[in-house]
């Protein structure tokens, strides 16, 4: 249960931060959480893709969440136009 409960902590604070960085907002709580399990999953493939993982805890968590959620709105932008 820890596990989905910081699944869920790091994933709303990564959809945020990837909000703010994307278009100067945040989506909502249940949208960046969304956002933010998506991009971890996305994050997570793309270290493990290029061999470089971030094991460095709920930070480095946090890090990888951040940056696949910034590619995931990127990519949803760019289908949107």
């Amino acid at each position: 249960m820890e596990g989905l409960v910081g699944s869920l902590i790091v994933g709303g604070i990564a959809g945020w931060l990837a909000g703010q960085i994307m278009k100067g907002k945040g989506q909502g709580v249940l949208l960046n959480i969304i956002i933010g399990i998506i991009g971890g999953v996305i994050g997570g493939w793309l270290f493990g893709l290029f061999g470089a993982g971030l094991d460095a805890g709920i930070i480095g968590s946090l890090i990888t969440a951040t940056i696949g959620a910034v590619i995931l709105l990127w990519i949803v932008g760019k289908v949107k136009n």
